[in-house]
């Protein structure tokens, strides 16, 4: 059983040491005269002297393929049956497609429930999950590469021409930056770089003139009006044919890290199949300013920020939705691009996942900036991608360990749940047929030759039969409890749910192209490795101050029998059962509790909670003890109510802890009564920690932005606390700027009027990276600065102090405390005197206290 992947692998390492032409079609030699090198793309081979990580990876795959002969896997998938389910996953395969090209096209989706296509402006509108369209014939573009890779070259020239025919960009559309990316760009460099491929080495599509590429750097030329921002992170959304200047898009901010930072393979095919290198640029400065705004302490990444200031919006850091292509494409970018700063990256980031959000097999986020504190108490099904990327890197070992767990949930569900909590019960119950998890168990299957996840892919196929099939198509399952469908089925399903389960069912020595010549996007379109060869315009990382060597070891697994079958055997019992517990028995922890979740909500109506909104997103929870289903629901309910008035306190400790205070006198200088505004901390500069503050007095800056090379009033407001407003420079820039004025601290204002610390979340301003700023820097929103410029116009030369929120609050407590004690002594002192009766004067016995310790 064992000779056949052995004699394959030790043939490939012989391979490699010598020069040999690329693997084609009918063994036809590639032509290889200086006219067709350009686009000639060159054997693997050739490019592994230099690349150690694909060497690594074949000595991983003949170590593999020996350690299975040791540990035979319990069930073996004979090739008869093998074969059976290829040809299973090609019929599949074609009964989708057929359904969108029979009854859909030239719309971007087919909807197999109604049988007919979806197009943007057209069908009802989805919301948000519309900007995927563009009414470009998406599915079809996202599905040349696959006709390729089934060997169907009839119809792949077919559907080129349709594309080239059909297809155009001039639409006055709104769409995702990321998803046209990905999707449609991948998509028709795929089918150019094969259209080419086959031209020459299958003798058809003679016609071809590279009218796909031509596609490619049209839509290229719409998306990059996207990248025009201070930071160079472009905008999440973009008009096809105004680019930018839709009024729509003018108040657009925010981006996830994810769509920003899956870029960049594409890009680069593009700069460097077309010459043009704008392309790549743009992207190489978005994965660097994405780079620069990782929390240093934890070397995370938060997953929503502002493409203007770089600020996080949401700081929730894991591997899946809204981040998980961002590390995809980091390391993916080394293997295709040769740039060690990608892999130094990577490693950073991959070091920080696997301490912070790694609980063994699971991943829950954490907060980027307090990585021991977990944001959510369930995991979504895009985290399956993550163990095909460890696979890549050669994490071997944990990429088992997690593909077990997620194969565990789906055996419990039928499928893996959009998104499921730590013991596997449903938080979100769609399924939309994503490829994350076949596509890991694809390349598990081709390190480790176990054929346990052909038998795990094996279960996906009939799930997908039995669950999923219908008579126009594959449906998405509305919800893996009831088996109701959705009427959608993604351009992904046919781009990489079958590809990946059609190529796990193959022998790569039956493929029409040598798959190890090719990396995958995110979108699993095929990308050549020869592309390295076509120039690189990055620089060596290695010289830059934040890295060290170790960012760039690679990783090299044991060979100790490391192997699936060990590795999985502790794992076995995580879920019990082949059915979803009930949680009826399960006490719901007020940390976990969701208002929005019908389960949570059923539980504590159980156990007499019932829950009034106050708006604002707010709730009131009340308990009545004789409401309660049982007299046991009753007591849960009390905890319950403990549970959440403790986790209320925290929360709000945990909010001051983050917050700072700018505090001014309510009078004059000798006044004890202040006030407090809220203000935000930043990421650069002296933290004001416990009693630590700055003093002084406040000036405007001149130019008001701060922006200059100096300040115009630097005499002025030296030795003084200075006020800019956001805006035209970075935070960073406008503390430099002030700080060669020798001021004390700066306080930056929002330009946004109306906003408000109150109905808003405050967050930290972020640096570049370097750590040249000696004043504190604290940022206030509109609302709070309107009245701390209210109070300056009323006062001449008014004093601020800067510090914690936490540290004024608990001053205020002391002294609050401290009067109410004065004013007891002082009734008990009046009270004694009118009851004694003395010829003498009578003394009052006023105490006589020490000021009160400043603010």
């Amino acid at each position: 059983m064992c000779s056949s992947p052995n004699v394959d692998n030790l043939e490939m390492l012989m391979l490699m040491n010598e020069d040999i032409p690329s693997r084609v079609i009918n063994t036809t030699p590639t032509p290889t005269t200086p006219k067709t090198k350009r686009k000639t793309y060159t054997s693997m081979f050739v490019f592994l002297r230099t690349h150690y990580l694909f060497r690594l990876l074949l000595v991983l795959r003949v170590i593999s393929s020996f350690v299975v002969c040791d540990i035979i896997p319990t069930q073996i998938l004979s090739h008869k049956e093998r074969e059976a389910l290829r040809e299973e996953t090609r019929d599949m395969f074609y009964h989708a497609y057929y359904a969108y090209m029979d009854n859909a096209y030239p719309a971007d989706e087919l909807m197999p429930l109604s049988c007919k296509g979806r197009y943007r402006g057209i069908t009802p509108s989805r919301g948000d999950m519309d900007d995927v369209l563009g009414n470009f014939s998406m599915t079809l573009v996202d599905t040349l590469d696959t006709l390729v890779l089934l060997g169907d070259f009839s119809e792949f020239e077919t559907s080129v021409k349709y594309v080239i025919r059909d297809v155009q960009f001039d639409n006055d559309i709104i769409v995702s930056v990321f998803e046209t990316n990905i999707r449609m760009i991948g998509g028709l460099l795929s089918a150019h770089l094969l259209s080419e491929y086959l031209q020459k080495n299958a003798e058809i599509m003679p016609w071809y003139r590279g009218e796909l590429l031509e596609m490619a750097r049209d839509l290229g030329y719409r998306l990059l009006p996207a990248f025009n921002t201070s930071t160079g992170i472009p905008h999440a959304r973009i008009n096809l044919r105004y680019g930018m200047k839709d009024n729509q898009l003018k108040r657009s901010t925010e981006t996830c890290t994810a769509c920003a930072g899956t870029m960049l393979l594409e890009f680069a095919a593009l700069s460097r199949l077309t010459g043009d290198p704008i392309f790549e640029a743009r992207a190489h400065t978005a994965m660097d300013g994405l780079w620069k705004l990782r929390h240093r302490g934890s070397d995370l990444m938060g997953t929503v920020l502002n493409i203007h200031s770089g600020d996080w919006v949401r700081r929730d850091s894991g591997v899946g939705a809204g981040i998980d292509s961002y590390y995809e494409y980091l390391f993916k970018s080394y293997i295709l691009l040769g740039d060690d700063k990608y892999l130094a990256r990577f490693n950073r980031h991959y070091n920080a996942v696997m301490k912070y959000v790694s609980d063994g097999p699971l991943f829950l986020d954490v907060l980027m900036h307090r990585p021991h504190a977990k944001s959510r108490n369930f995991m979504d099904a895009l985290l399956a991608f993550w163990p095909g990327l460890q696979v890549l890197s050669g994490h071997l070992k944990p990429a088992v360990q997690t593909h077990e767990m997620l194969y565990q949930v789906m055996q419990m569900h039928n499928f893996i749940p959009e998104a499921f909590t730590m013991d596997f019960q449903i938080h979100w119950g769609q399924h939309h047929l994503r490829p994350e998890f076949i596509e890991s168990t694809y390349f598990l299957y081709r390190a480790t030759g176990d054929h346990h996840y052909l038998q795990v892919g094996k279960k996906v196929l009939k799930a997908l039969q039995k669950y999923a099939r219908v008579p126009c198509g594959y449906a998405a399952v509305n919800d893996v409890r009831t088996g109701k469908h959705e009427d959608r089925m993604d351009s992904f399903v046919l781009s990489e749910t079958f590809k990946y389960l059609y190529l796990l069912f193959t022998d790569p020595r039956d493929l029409v192209i040598n798959i190890d010549e090719f990396i995958f996007t995110t979108e699993a379109h095929l990308l050549p490795l020869s592309l390295a060869q076509l120039g690189n315009t990055s620089y060596n990382f290695r010289q830059a101050e934040e890295h060290n060597i170790m960012d760039f070891m690679r990783t090299c697994p044991s060979s100790n029998k490391l192997f699936p079958e060990k590795v999985r055997q502790p794992l076995r019992n995580l879920v019990t059962g082949s059915c979803p517990r009930s949680p009826a028995t399960k006490k719901l922890l007020a940390v976990d509790f969701q208002a929005s979740n019908a389960d949570h909500l059923r539980t504590v109506y159980d156990m007499g909670i019932t829950m009034v909104s106050l708006g604002d997103g707010k709730v009131r929870l009340f308990h009545s003890f004789y409401n309660a289903k049982s007299p046991e629901d009753g007591e849960m309910g009390l905890l319950f109510m403990e549970e959440m008035i403790e986790l209320t306190k925290m929360q709000s400790l945990n909010q001051l802890a983050q917050l700072q205070a700018v505090a001014y006198r309510v009078d004059d200088n000798n006044s004890n009564n202040w006030i407090a505004l809220m203000a935000g901390p930043s990421h650069f500069g002296p933290e004001l920690v416990d009693d630590n503050f700055v003093e002084g007095e406040v000036i405007i800056a001149d130019p008001i932005r701060a922006c200059g090379p100096v300040l115009k009033n630097a005499e002025k407001a030296r030795k003084k606390i200075v006020i800019a407003e956001r805006g035209d420079c970075t935070f960073v820039t406008k503390a430099r700027v002030v700080q060669s004025a020798g001021v004390l601290a700066l306080i930056v204002c929002d330009n946004t009027p109306g906003s408000s610390g109150e109905f808003q979340p405050m967050f930290a301003m972020s640096g570049d990276g370097v750590n040249d700023v000696h004043i504190p820097v604290v940022f206030m929103f509109s609302h709070e600065f309107n009245k701390l410029s209210s109070a300056m116009h009323s006062k001449a030369n008014m004093q601020v102090r800067i510090m914690q929120m936490i540290e004024f609050k608990r001053w205020q407590m002391t002294k609050e405390n401290k009067t109410k004690n004065e004013t007891i002594t002082l009734k008990e002192t009046e009270s004694i005197e009118k009851t004694t009766t003395t010829t003498s004067t009578t003394v009052h016995t006023t105490k006589k206290t020490k000021p009160d310790k400043e603010l």
